[in-house]
């Protein structure tokens, strides 16, 4: 009997999250109601201790220093010298402009790890900017979307912190495996814009030569060294720690929020107000996090209470289902979910679930938590609830349309996509680095 009423534990939380109430609560409520009906008041002498020793998980403390290290990297406006010097860079190319948001929202995801700060920032930035050179809106919006989203599979990643945590994948694993999947789909966007650039050449237009000229004239070298060389800093600082071996995730997060702390104050960007608006920030989206937690971990102590994995698990198998059927239903449902929910409550709701099946399968977790990282990294692109549009049409000019933005961004679905599928068929591009570095 408990193993059905777990289903019914599912059910219930999805339908309640489907009426509109907050997820954390929804799931740590639901769970609480359940979890007394079916073992009654002895539930909430082991629950506390549960959630006590989640709340003290030493990995997780990596979560609000990367905020922080985010926060703050964004506060010290090397993200637009950054897109400034790159512009000028690619600008003689045509699709220029657009190539060089990709390549800094790809150093932006290595260096912040923040989906929002990176589309607000190139919003501001490299939007109105596209538009005066003659850029179509679609090709605009979109560019500046799916390089936003980057920060979702290029490590430092909160996402990948959270995976780990949960399919118990060390997170330098999940950083390593990230690379090279970040890697692919940097160049799966550089090239599309290449042949939106040959096939629609109004749609991606050069910059004017005369601009190219004044910046050659105004001290084109020192402004590249200094664009790229301290964001590069903060880089080797955090992910060459944990490469190397030489610091865990949670230290080199501690390192990385030193380090942003430092070039800002390097930048003269630092103050008592910047200081206290990061760390502001930084305890508004951690609490948000770990009240997501608290809820989470009560629902997998019911849920795993009652029996409900085990009952899934022996379904799945008795079944006769292949493990790559079986990946395929989960891909497809973490895609259509991604439509309604945030990768947070995906990665709490439905991954706990399907992680001891795919373990019992023999199937490896590392690969499994880059696949789901680079499916959760749709679900800021796709409608109606796509936190990169959202974030995208708040800076965005008034001429900007909603339909625009969403026409824009179909082709980088479409993209993230094909890399999913790449991912999938070749386990070696996740797999290869980490047994790489490990000899």
């Amino acid at each position: 009997m408990p193993e059905y009423m777990s289903l019914v534990l599912f059910a219930t939380v999805f339908a309640v999250l489907l009426l509109g109430f907050p997820v954390a609560f929804t799931l740590g409520g639901v769970s609480l109601i359940f979890g007394y009906f079916t073992f009654g008041m002895g539930f909430f002498q082991l629950l506390p201790l549960r959630i006590w020793g989640t709340m003290t998980n030493y990995v997780l403390i990596a979560v609000p220093l990367f905020v922080y290290m985010g926060m703050m990297f964004e506060k010290s406006g090397l993200a637009e010298e950054l897109l400034e010097t790159m512009a000028m860079l690619f600008g003689k190319m045509r699709g220029g402009l657009a190539i060089s948001v990709i390549v800094v929202g790809a150093v932006l995801a290595a260096s912040t790890g923040i989906v929002g700060a990176t589309v607000v920032t190139m919003g501001l930035l490299s939007l109105p900017t596209m538009l005066k050179r003659g850029y179509s809106p679609e090709l605009s919006t979109g560019t500046i979307c799916a390089a936003g989203t980057l920060g979702q599979i290029i490590p430092p990643s909160i996402v990948l912190v959270l995976l780990g945590s949960v399919l118990n994948v060390p997170i330098g694993d999940m950083f390593i495996g990230a690379v090279i999947p970040g890697l692919i789909l940097v160049g799966l966007y550089i090239f599309w814009i290449i042949l939106v650039a040959i096939f629609r050449p109004e749609a991606a237009p050069a910059m004017p030569a005369e601009e190219l000229a004044e910046f050659r004239r105004s001290g084109m070298y020192r402004k590249i060294i200094r664009a790229f060389l301290l964001p590069f800093f903060l880089i080797v600082a955090v992910l060459g720690s944990i490469f190397a071996g030489i610091a865990s995730p949670t230290e080199a997060a501690a390192v990385g929020a030193m380090g942003a702390t430092i070039l800002t104050i390097w930048q003269k960007k630092f103050s008592l107000q910047v200081l206290r608006e990061v760390m502001r920030g930084t305890t508004t989206l951690t609490c948000m996090v770990f009240i997501l937690i608290v809820g989470a971990t009560t629902f997998g102590l019911v849920f795993r209470g009652m029996g409900g994995d085990r009952y899934i698990t022996n379904l799945i198998l008795g079944a006769g289902m292949e493990p790559g059927h079986f990946l395929l239903i989960v891909m497809i449902v973490i895609f259509i979910a991604g439509f309604f929910i945030d990768f947070i409550e995906i990665t709490f709701i439905i991954v706990p679930v399907v992680a001891p099946i795919f373990q019992q399968m023999g199937i490896d977790l590392l690969w499994i938590g880059i696949l789901i990282a680079m499916n959760l990294q749709t679900s800021f692109l796709t409608p109606p609830f796509g936190f990169s549009l959202f974030y995208l049409k708040g800076v965005a000019p008034p001429e900007i349309t909603t339909t625009q933005i969403y026409k824009g961004i179909i082709p980088f679905v479409g993209i993230q996509l094909l890399c999913i599928f790449v991912v999938v068929f070749w386990p070696e591009t996740v797999t290869w680095l980490p047994n790489y570095l490990v000899k």
